[in-house]
């Protein structure tokens, strides 16, 4: 799939076929994720693969947004480490920008793909913390649910020429 295909039809997905993935499309997204860019190649990211239901299950009960992982095949949480840390307060961007390689790699491989929001929300942070035994340094940042997808969603031209400036404001 062409990447200007890519960006422009992706659409979070939440419906997913009973299908499981294989481990070479999940090692795939992973190294699209390590492909981001960061500042100060800094990289301070690492990634958790959720493929156990005993996780994927429970995430809904501190994440009121996480229910498509009760029908999801994996997940990918990404990580920001403050130990990895050389730019303060860039991780957050630089995990943002792995999140989208993930998502729009996921797409381009035709699998479906959520980003659910971790950070900054306490209690979805405490939550992850406390399921998947997080160490301290290490924040959840978002969560990507995938799956073959089990819906079909139109693209969507979203772009606003009024929010668009050239030069100056």
């Amino acid at each position: 799939m062409d990447v200007f295909d890519a960006i422009l039809t992706r659409r979070s997905i939440r419906k997913y076929k009973q299908k499981p993935i294989g481990s070479d499309f999940l090692q795939k997204l992973l190294s699209a994720g390590f492909q981001a860019p960061s500042a100060g190649n800094q990289q301070p990211w690492h990634f958790v693969v959720l493929d156990d239901r005993k996780y994927l299950n429970v995430i809904h009960t501190f994440h009121p947004s996480a229910k498509m992982l009760q029908e999801a095949d994996a997940a990918i949480l990404v990580c920001g480490d403050l130990h990895l840390e050389k730019f303060k307060g860039y991780w957050m961007i630089d995990c943002a920008a792995a999140t989208e390689n993930i998502v729009l790699a996921a797409h381009g491989l035709g699998l479906g793909a959520c980003w659910l929001g971790i950070y900054p929300r306490e209690g979805r942070v405490a939550g992850m913390r406390k399921l998947l035994r997080l160490p301290s340094h290490i924040i959840p940042f978002a969560l990507i649910s995938l799956g073959y997808p089990a819906e079909e969603k139109p693209s969507e031209d979203r772009y606003n020429p009024e929010r668009v400036h050239q030069n100056s404001w």
